[in-house]
């Protein structure tokens, strides 16, 4: 147990606060400052976790701290974060102003998580081992998710100052639930070269 996966730890705790915020913005037996002061806690939560996200991987890489352990809870704390964002974003009771997020990005970014795992049992119980392999593909679609969930966080005070906010995030969700499609494509067909390599190689010993 290393500060890098402190951190990481520490970031799915964070998660928690965070959907408690978030269930209380549009709360009607609350005043409007104080829905209104949940969402700005929300968003200090959210970009809290956001910056863990760069500072564990920081601390892994360069003190030599990368662990199996910390190979899995990365991106599991990831994964965590963005589909609760996700569907609280899409909810009437959590969403943000006139930001709601389309059910169908929601549905496209978490599927991609849940094919995922499904692939990752299948992989383990085919070869009886735990292979997490980051992809490029895979850390754009968490940057663009990541920046997703910002925008609509913060959409209502950017919107004051650029009336066309609201159709940059549109462009920037569908690039999100874009770039998780293309990302399960790549990781179904490396799971497969790797399941075929494995066979293989046990077919020859």
């Amino acid at each position: 147990m290393n500060w890098a996966n402190r951190i990481t730890i520490i970031r799915i705790l964070l998660i928690i606060p965070f959907v408690s915020c978030m269930l209380k913005i549009n709360d009607t037996s609350l005043s409007e400052a104080m829905r209104n002061n949940m969402r700005y806690i929300s968003i200090f939560i959210f970009f809290v976790m956001a910056g863990s996200d760069v500072l564990d991987g920081y601390l892994a890489r360069m003190k030599g701290q990368v662990t199996r352990l910390g190979s899995f809870l990365d991106p599991t704390a990831d994964k965590l974060l963005m589909t609760c964002a996700c569907l609280l974003l899409a909810s009437k009771r959590a969403h943000v102003g006139d930001f709601l997020l389309p059910p169908t990005v929601v549905v496209l970014i978490i599927g991609k998580d849940l094919f995922l795992l499904i692939g990752f049992i299948i992989v383990y119980f085919m070869t009886f081992q735990v292979r997490i392999v980051p992809a490029l593909i895979g850390k754009i679609a968490t940057a663009l998710q990541l920046s997703m969930v910002a925008g609509i966080l913060i959409g209502p005070e950017v919107s004051e100052f650029i009336p066309g906010w609201i159709w940059l995030l549109r462009v920037l969700w569908w690039s999100a639930a874009g770039t998780a499609i293309l990302a399960t494509f790549i990781y179904i067909r490396t799971g497969s070269r790797y399941i075929e390599e494995y066979e293989q190689n046990n077919s020859v010993h």
